[in-house]
């Protein structure tokens, strides 16, 4: 056997760590992961100890767990912990490092065909205030970044590469450390949302050689919602300034000054779901301990293995792209795709839908519509996958 691979025994310690596989076949892990027990009980530790004590006491009490969190995250990220950053979401993540990149009026912005609503909406925004101009990389052959059209690109106005690594639709892995070394080449700044590939995939940021990156707790890691985390280079990000500061991110000096703290902590708020922080780093050790390496092998093997038998199924048709492709599956059936997902989750199988207007560009070049996302995480089977896939014969 393969180091990589999971024994029986293995399987079975991680299904019994896993209460929710006993209610549900759960295929909407790149929506929000089944929590292992460890990461459940961590949160509700530190809830029911705020319950009895008060915020402030537990807070005091928890600090060395707090402080575990941003170990773990720079661990597995391969930076220090004083670069990492923990938010309320991924959202506020993203946007807090994307408001703090200095661009003006005829700047440029590139990002990839497949970029995410919650992401391209702040490029209009600022496009609308500012001026600055948004152009899309094109495809290569295999859907992901044209690393050659975006050298093309580059010239004295572009100031920002700005990627999602995991698109939300389409399976496809875009080549992070490839595009990296053309904006290190370049000095232009690169932003790299790494929501949907956190805990699915190893990731090394100074191999990936972005200025930031951001990432949420509940999908692939496994973790509580409501948490997020960034991650800001020190040497390249350390004299911006955040667009929202406030008595955690920043000093008050005098009635005319205040001092920005130097680390990557300046991106968050004082005021934040420490129960969530707790969770999102008991989350990260456990992945840690069994081994994203093993974690990445698992994923790919299981969603080929989902692949191939959507195959099998009349009217099915599978929609991923990229040269390596994750743990996303997506795929369109002669049945609408809301009423698919609803009778899915009346057999107990999770799925999620994909909306057009989620990767407008993507979606819109493509002509395609709704989509069921299928996403498999290491703690599936493939006799739940087996499953799924006669349900779906059943249902389509």
């Amino acid at each position: 056997m393969s180091s990589l691979e999971f024994s029986q025994q293995a399987m079975a310690h991680l299904r019994a760590d896993t209460p929710g596989v006993s209610q549900v076949i759960h295929l909407n892990n790149a929506g929000a992961a089944l929590m292992p027990e460890v990461v459940g009980n961590a949160v509700l530790k530190y809830i029911r100890h705020e319950m009895k004590y008060g915020g402030y006491e537990t807070a005091e009490k928890f600090r060395s767990k707090i402080d575990l969190a941003y170990d773990h995250i720079a661990h597995y990220l391969s930076c220090s912990p004083s670069e990492i950053a923990i938010c309320e979401n991924a959202t506020t993540a993203w946007d807090q490092a994307f408001l703090s990149i200095p661009l003006e009026s005829k700047d440029e912005i590139l990002c990839s065909a497949a970029e995410y609503a919650s992401n391209y909406i702040p490029f209009l925004q600022l496009a609308k205030r500012t001026g600055v101009q948004i152009r899309t990389i094109p495809n290569n052959e295999y859907g992901q970044v044209d690393i050659n059209a975006l050298e093309r690109l580059i010239n004295d106005r572009v100031k920002l590469i700005a990627i999602t690594h995991v698109p939300t639709n389409g399976g496809l892995v875009n080549p992070a450390c490839k595009i990296g070394q053309i904006a290190k080449r370049h000095q232009v700044w690169y932003l790299l949302d790494a929501c949907q590939s956190v805990g699915q995939m190893p990731l090394n940021v100074r191999e990936i050689g972005c200025d930031f990156l951001s990432a949420t707790s509940r999908k692939y890691l496994r973790g509580p919602r409501g948490v997020g985390f960034l991650f800001a280079r020190q040497e390249t990000t350390g004299s911006l300034e955040p667009i929202i500061l406030d008595l955690h991110a920043a000093s008050w000096k005098s009635e005319q000054e205040y001092e920005i703290r130097a680390d990557a902590r300046k991106y968050e708020n004082w005021e934040t779901n420490l129960s969530g922080v707790v969770g999102l780093g008991a989350a990260v050790g456990y992945m840690l301990d069994i081994g994203i390496d093993r974690i990445w092998a698992r994923i790919q093997l299981l969603a080929d293995y989902l692949r191939s038998r959507l195959s099998t199924v009349p009217g099915v048709r599978v929609h991923d792209l990229g040269k390596t492709k994750c743990g996303i599956v997506s795929f369109s059936s002669p049945r609408d795709a809301l009423e698919l997902k609803k009778l899915l989750n009346e057999g107990s199988i999770n799925v999620s839908v994909i909306h057009p207007s989620h990767t407008l560009i993507d979606m819109q070049s493509r002509g395609l519509g709704h989509l069921i996302r299928a996403s498999v995480h290491y703690y599936n089977t493939e006799e739940e996958i087996d499953t799924f896939i006669e349900y779906l014969k059943h249902v389509v």
